[in-house]
């Protein structure tokens, strides 16, 4: 029975800004422990208002970050068989393509996915789902919570009128089999290139009257900028065949949502690396949230977030870890771990954590996990590290 003092670079118990930091002296967690040996949270302040307020507090260890599970804001589980391996994003988009066509985006991918998420301790996941059986397994998973987006692609607008019209009954009966607690129903345009004008418009709508989240992959690559300002590039070349009807706007895929009247839905914009300011002033003016995915960028030859400029206008960012085929895993701590070696000064540990406990649930449309007075301490969890 007594009083123990925890001390972190970075504390954050879901509420407010994160304790600690560089410059900080760092943060801590007072912790009341009981007669049986339960271990409960009486604060969460600065390491050393804590120890004046708590003087008596023996000093009990030390952690890199003692925070709520960190939140896996976009994954595609069904990805999870596809070999991660560093390459030009559009050879990534071919190895997609035949990965799919091969059959293997399946249940059983969809189950492995599961299991590394449980095991990095992720109990919050926004995922693009491609398949009904997808679907029906996360929403009745008990573990979860988050967002299962279906999944929308289809570049040719005479098209638009069916896809909209399925997409309708299967999303219909998808809300169905949620349940309290659980995992909700969401819907993901693909990208502004893979999904035709009218069917963004469409689905648009078809979200706001049934209530759903949105989340699209948006300005990715510079031959999704390139593709939409000039009609060629790169990634032109790579999809071709599957974009005979493309027209060029002349504008940013940013831009370009806005003028659609998708931005206006609010929703979650995943990747956004090849912006500039008046993009993301948009993103901001729309309140949009955004998705930061550094290893999967890193690893597809992208470009770099520019944390700094998107943390001056003010957006919400939450960390996912995009597939397997990507990411070398799906651990959001190991996606924070890489996102403060790419960004260094310009975003501090402290912001870091909020983005992937605070910044992923609202990117989910979500309440984050809390911690606070009177909880137990083992709610805390000390990320990659065991508490003892």
């Amino acid at each position: 029975m007594g009083r123990e003092l925890w001390s972190a670079d970075v504390v954050y118990g879901g509420i407010g800004a994160a304790q600690g930091g560089a410059g900080q002296g760092g943060a801590g967690v007072a912790v009341q422990r009981r007669p049986d040996g339960a271990r409960t949270v009486i604060a969460i302040d600065s390491l050393a208002r804590l120890r004046q307020r708590f003087p008596d507090a023996v000093q009990a260890g030390h952690r890199s970050v003692l925070a709520p599970a960190p939140v896996n804001a976009h994954t595609h589980l069904d990805l999870s068989d596809l070999a991660f391996s560093p390459r030009r994003y559009e050879d990534f988009i071919h190895a997609v393509i035949a990965h799919d066509r091969a059959g293997r985006r399946g249940l059983p991918a969809v189950e492995r996915g599961v299991a590394e998420l449980r095991a990095a301790g992720v109990r919050t996941v926004g995922d693009i789902v491609t398949t009904e059986a997808a679907m029906a397994r996360l929403l009745e998973d008990p573990h979860f919570s988050g967002v299962a987006y279906w999944e929308l692609i289809g570049p040719d607008p005479a098209d638009a009128a069916r896809l909209l019209a399925e997409t309708r009954e299967r999303l219909l009966r998808f809300l169905g089999w949620q349940r309290p607690g659980g995992m909700q129903v969401g819907l993901s345009p693909h990208a502004p290139h893979t999904v035709s004008a009218p069917l963004l418009q469409g689905v648009t709508r078809l979200a706001r009257e049934l209530r759903l989240p949105l989340q699209l992959h948006v300005a990715e690559s510079a031959g999704e900028s390139e593709l939409h300002r000039h009609g060629g590039g790169p990634l032109r070349q790579a999809l071709g065949p599957w974009l005979p009807q493309w027209q060029a706007s002349g504008r940013s895929p940013v831009r370009y949502l806005a003028d659609l009247g998708v931005l206006a839905a609010r929703p979650t914009l995943v990747h956004m690396v090849e912006v500039d300011e008046h993009d993301v002033a948009l993103v901001a003016r729309f309140g949009c949230a955004v998705v930061h995915c550094p290893r999967s960028n890193r690893a597809l030859g992208c470009a770099v977030f520019p944390w700094s400029l998107y943390a001056r206008h003010g957006v919400s960012v939450g960390l996912g870890t995009d597939s397997r085929g990507s990411s070398p895993d799906l651990s959001p701590v190991a996606e924070w771990r890489a996102a403060r070696e790419v960004h260094g000064a310009a975003a501090s540990p402290a912001q870091l954590v909020w983005a992937a406990v605070k910044g992923g649930a609202r990117a989910l449309g979500q309440r984050a996990e809390t911690v606070r007075r009177g909880d137990p301490f083992e709610a805390l969890l000390a990320w990659g590290e065991p508490v003892h």
